[in-house]
């Protein structure tokens, strides 16, 4: 049995899906939501046969859109009940941030709120042409912690950052992808193909040297004196002293497709 039907989860060779299936509120995520997202991507981030996983949203309107305000006489009704609110939430951002094999989200349609600071939690992100993205927090008077505005301004700078939440405006693709909130936009019929070759160009590379760069990566945004340099040097010897590593320069001379196993 599914945890809910409003999260899906599948496997497509070696890239795990994971879908927010909420479509009638363009994706908006309920608590049961979160929680089965950081369920579904623990049972990814065990299976060896997962190199890469994809993120979306449901119906073709919307990426996910924040909160499903719709529950919040239920999940958000006292301090309690607010309290665990905010501890599975940030619970579940840091399960898609933390996770430590690449990451796609792939974007149609609107990307808003909490949509915006999942596709953050994530490395890359590709959308097209007509998605929408927008923080609203200063219509709503809505405050915003350190840990979601830093990861914003790690990916598009202090400047565009303050542009974003002080107009609290909907930027189109083209301006989104100007400030580097997403890596490539592409036309709308192409949108699962791209990614779709896009994921698996990544899976058929070196499983080792790829999820060593992602470790890597986040230690140089870290703040300096918490970096943790030694699993950094520890993981660039994993890849020198791997079998993949042999597998790679022998397929180079034999001017073959290397064959890489993780090992």
């Amino acid at each position: 049995m599914p945890l809910t039907d409003k999260m899906l989860a599948r496997k497509e060779g070696s890239v795990g899906y994971l879908t927010f299936n909420n479509p009638e509120r363009h994706n908006a995520v309920s608590l049961e939501m979160w929680e089965a997202g950081a369920h579904y991507l623990a049972e990814f981030k065990n299976d060896n046969s997962v190199r890469l996983v994809v993120v979306t949203g449901a119906g073709g309107k919307a990426f996910v859109s924040g909160a499903d305000i719709s529950r919040f006489e239920k999940e958000r009704s006292s301090k309690e009940a607010i309290d665990r609110y905010n501890v599975v939430v940030d619970q579940a951002y840091t399960a898609f941030s933390d996770f430590p094999k690449p990451t796609i989200a792939m974007i149609r349609g609107y990307c808003i709120g909490g949509g915006v600071g999942l596709a953050l939690c994530c490395d890359m992100r590709i959308c097209t042409e007509n998605s929408k993205f927008g923080v609203p927090a200063a219509k709503l008077g809505l405050g915003y912690g350190f840990k979601g505005i830093k990861k914003l301004v790690d990916v598009v700078g202090p400047s565009y950052a303050k542009e974003i939440f002080y107009t609290a405006r909907q930027f189109t693709a083209a301006e989104a992808h100007g400030m580097g909130l997403v890596n490539r936009v592409v036309q709308d019929a192409d949108l699962e193909t791209y990614v779709k070759d896009y994921a698996e160009m990544i899976s058929a590379n070196a499983p080792l040297t790829v999820d060593s760069v992602k470790f890597i990566v986040a230690q140089a945004v870290t703040e300096e004196s918490k970096r943790d340099l030694k699993t950094c040097a520890d993981l660039v010897s994993a890849c020198f002293a791997s079998r993949d590593y042999t597998e790679g320069r022998t397929a180079f001379m034999e001017k073959r497709k290397p064959r890489f196993t993780g090992s």
